[in-house]
């Protein structure tokens, strides 16, 4: 017991110190803690030698993370998934899957005969990470982009499709279509349960206590380990119980409330999963590092096939296509949890799950740097991709040689350069008060839905992107008498408002432009670049919310609302 609690302390100690390196140069979090179990395990320093220690922290923290991680699956959001993304993730799943037995089974790992490093390989290639997805989509502000969506929900689903495969998993070395039924009767009837006394007694329960921190906690941890227990009695896992205790809560009124206090821990315990993680991996040979750059470059080309040619048939656009694609290109925390199942019912080599490991950290810091920098990659791409025939959605409306823009007719008079939220609006508000207005209206954007949607309204659009100043001068905006852009520099991609004023100025030296700050700052800059007026929506906002508390305070709150309501079931906007 004291040699535990000495392990553990070792491991959040060195967890932080390299945690505070990792975070100083950029790197993701679980490197660090991958590193730290090294070095303080059996194969580094050899302070932390207990193979018990290194289990008990090891399943700890595994119940711990797959908890959270049922938490955060929205079972709504994955009902309301677009056919896009469903279509894309099907794809995407079942095509890295089939790819992955290919290849693995090609280059000599086992397949049956109660070695299955072929299938544990396929299917922990098949699922990308979403602690780094997320973390560097929120850190860029594109989590509600279109590629951001696409693959948020590629991400949900491949949560789906791993918590399908730890069901058969025990029973892979007995796989027979009345085992695999069994397996998943069993799930089944545990999900069911869980769900029923999800929605129809917890909720009673939690808001009887809802005031007492302590015990919504108490109560989250007491379900965890439950439905967890309840699992291992079924002869399915612990790891499964918690996975499915965590989505049964996602569904119930106070699933915010347990996720905000149970984070903390989570975090607690899902360090010491990848620092005991750690202490599992040897120093690598030269097959275990051959081995795990094959499976990083598989997990890259597949992905990219996979992933860009379901989205690119679906008419998504070369851009919409790809970033997703490099999005996705690593390989997941929950690919290390299925490989820590499969070494746990002797189904994997251990070289196999090392090498894994490897590849897993390798591609942590690559697609990291390759996130970062997606939006500069795929520009590059684009003009290769054309040249080998492929086409993008500016094809056959007099799109540009040099592939970076297109055309639907040469620019009107009024344009919208980028279209977000506001330019969704502002085409609503001119539909609602002078439609005629739209005639002499032209927007251009890269965002597929958006070109779709506008052409099916018969509106006037240019498919391209306003960054590069090709597209500027190809859709004709030279011509134009007035230029908006109402997209802030927090979501441009490859260039700012001020650039944009300078490029647009320099095409067109008569036009009015109306351009958009982010900061009070950077109003003069607008103005000295060309800008003939400059909207800063902080300014609007607290005006509205002052004609609320003005409302509010005459008693009229209600009028207003009614009012706004009104306003909102008349507006047909593109964004909703």
């Amino acid at each position: 017991m004291h040699e535990l609690i000495r392990d553990i302390t070792l491991s959040i100690l060195f967890a932080w110190m390299l945690g505070l390196l990792a975070h100083f140069s950029r790197q993701p979090l679980i490197l660090a803690y991958l590193i730290a179990g090294f070095c303080i395990g059996p194969f580094g320093a050899g302070w932390v030698h207990s193979q018990e220690s290194i289990s008990v922290i090891s399943e700890l923290g595994l119940i711990f993370m797959l908890f959270m991680i049922g938490l955060e699956i929205d079972l709504k959001k994955i009902v309301r998934a677009g056919r896009v993304i469903l279509f894309a993730a099907g794809s995407q799943l079942l095509g890295g899957c089939l790819l992955g037995i290919l290849f693995f089974v090609g280059i000599g790992l086992s397949l049956g005969g109660g070695h299955f490093d072929a299938v544990y390989l396929c299917v922990a290639c098949a699922l990308s990470s979403t602690v780094i997805i997320v973390k560097v989509l929120y850190e860029k502000r594109e989590l509600d982009t279109l590629p951001g969506r696409i693959t948020l929900g590629i991400l949900v689903l491949q949560d789906i499709f791993a918590i399908l495969f730890l069901a058969v998993q025990p029973s892979l070395a007995n796989l027979q279509v009345s085992v695999i039924l069994l397996s998943i009767g069993r799930v089944a009837v545990l999900v069911a349960a869980a769900l029923l006394v999800s929605r129809y007694v917890l909720p009673r329960l939690f808001h009887q206590i809802a005031r007492r921190p302590e015990l919504i906690l108490l109560g989250a941890l007491a379900w965890c380990f439950l439905v967890a227990e309840t699992a291992e009695r079924l002869s399915l896992s612990r790891e499964m119980g918690a996975l499915i205790a965590g989505v049964s809560l996602s569904t119930f009124p106070y699933a915010l409330d347990v996720t905000a206090k149970v984070t903390t821990l989570r975090d607690f315990f899902i360090t010491l999963f990848f620092v005991a993680l750690g202490m599992t991996i040897p120093v690598p040979g030269l097959s275990v590092i051959g081995l795990a750059l094959m499976i990083a470059g598989f997990t890259v080309a597949s992905r990219l096939v996979t992933t860009f040619t379901p989205l690119y048939l679906m008419k998504q656009g070369l851009r919409a296509s790809l970033l997703p694609a490099l999005n996705l290109a690593q390989i997941s925390e929950f690919s290390l949890v299925v490989i820590q199942t499969g070494i746990a019912d002797h189904h994997i080599a251990a070289e196999t799950a090392n090498a894994a490991s490897f590849a897993f950290v390798v591609l942590a810091v690559l697609s990291t740097f390759v996130m970062t920098r997606s939006d500069e990659i795929t520009r590059w791409a684009i003009g290769p991709l054309k040249r080998i025939g492929l086409r993008d959605l500016d094809h056959g409306n007099g799109h540009a040689e040099d592939g970076h823009g297109g055309g639907h007719g040469e620019a009107r008079r009024i344009v919208i350069l980028g279209f977000f939220r506001a330019a969704s609006a502002l085409l609503a508000e001119i539909e609602r008060q002078t439609p005629v207005l739209l005639e002499q209206i032209t927007v251009v954007d890269f965002n597929p839905n958006v070109y779709q949607t506008l052409l099916s309204r018969d509106l006037h659009v240019i498919y391209g992107d306003i960054s590069n100043v090709d597209t500027l001068l190809h859709a004709g905006i030279g011509k134009s008498e007035m230029i908006i852009l109402s997209v802030p520099d927090s979501l441009l991609k490859g260039a700012t408002n001020e650039k944009l004023v300078r490029h647009v100025r320099a095409l067109n030296p008569t036009a009015l432009i109306v351009a958009t700050a982010d900061l009070l700052a950077d109003v003069g800059a607008l103005y000295e670049a060309g800008a003939s007026y400059v909207t800063v929506t902080r300014l609007s906002d607290a005006h509205e919310l002052f004609t609320v508390i003005e409302a509010a305070q005459a008693g009229l709150l209600a009028d207003k609302r009614a009012e706004l309501d009104l306003r909102l079931g008349e507006r047909r906007e593109v964004l909703p």
